[in-house]
């Protein structure tokens, strides 16, 4: 398999991914930076359809105290998930286990060494489309990428509520026009459901948005401020260059200065 070699985090991270089929891009960067500022403080997270691993070795790298589990089903793609982590010196907080989350069971889960709720945050970048839903991608990892069985939504949102301890969180980023169905996923499962909007230019329609829920909670359903990611001309903003490039955590990446938040309190 040709793969390439991509930079992530400004150079931070070096990603071996596929030239053909699905390619991790600023979806899961965003995913990992919606976990929020931690430093060094121990937390437990698990990428479930982690692909080559993107989105939870970036949470590795911002987070020292991190330990990261990451779930995938393909074997290619495990694989090159396993020589991410080693290339990046994660070998001590990172591990991958190759499992199909639809249809593993809790006995063959603890035999892997992973337990039942357990995990603190519970991210996902779920496959896009129902399988039969339009034209299927002709390469074989790509369209398994991008489809999943018409129940499999429900299927990864149970297993995340499974996965998750409680007051843990989940951490879904997805198409915007999917939001009824993640909700609907998620509802039951979590509480406190909230949801980003993520919009490519200024007064455009969200084109993503992420979702988050925690387990046990009973607190409202609320959306939270969008966030912007490219100026008029096409730049990143100030916002998504910090997290695409510095590393940063969403909730530090977008907050106002404090000259600007003194500025409003104060009017």
């Amino acid at each position: 398999m040709s793969v390439s070699d991509d930079a992530f985090l400004g150079g931070g991270l070096r990603i071996y991914q596929p030239l053909q089929g699905y390619r991790a891009g600023l979806d899961a960067v965003f995913l990992a930076a919606a976990v929020g500022s931690c430093g060094e403080k121990p937390i437990r997270v698990l990428d479930v359809g982690a692909g080559v691993g993107t989105a939870g070795l970036c949470v590795a790298r911002r987070c020292l105290g991190a330990r990261v589990v990451l779930i995938e089903r393909e074997a290619e793609l495990v694989a090159l998930a396993r020589q991410n982590i080693q290339r990046n010196g994660l070998e001590d907080r990172v591990t991958v286990i190759e499992a199909d989350v639809g249809r593993i069971s809790r006995d063959a889960l603890v035999a892997l060494g992973v337990r039942h709720e357990h995990f603190d945050h519970v991210i996902a970048n779920p496959p896009f489309h129902s399988e039969g839903a339009g034209t299927a991608a002709r390469h074989r990892l790509k369209a398994a990428a991008h489809a999943m069985p018409e129940a499999g939504l429900a299927d990864w949102a149970r297993f995340m509520a499974r996965m998750a301890r409680p007051g843990g969180e989940a951490i879904v980023i997805h198409k915007a026009d999917a939001l009824p169905a993640l909700l609907g996923s998620l509802e039951g499962r979590f509480g406190a459901l909230s949801v980003r909007p993520l919009h490519s230019q200024i007064g455009e329609a969200a084109h993503r948005v992420i979702v988050r829920g925690i387990k046990g909670s009973r607190a409202p359903f609320r959306i939270e401020a969008g966030l912007v990611m490219h100026d008029a001309e096409k730049c990143a903003t100030p916002g998504a260059d910090g997290v695409l490039r510095r590393g940063l955590a969403l909730d530090a990446a977008f907050a106002p200065p404090l000259a600007e938040v003194a500025a409003g309190a104060s009017s």
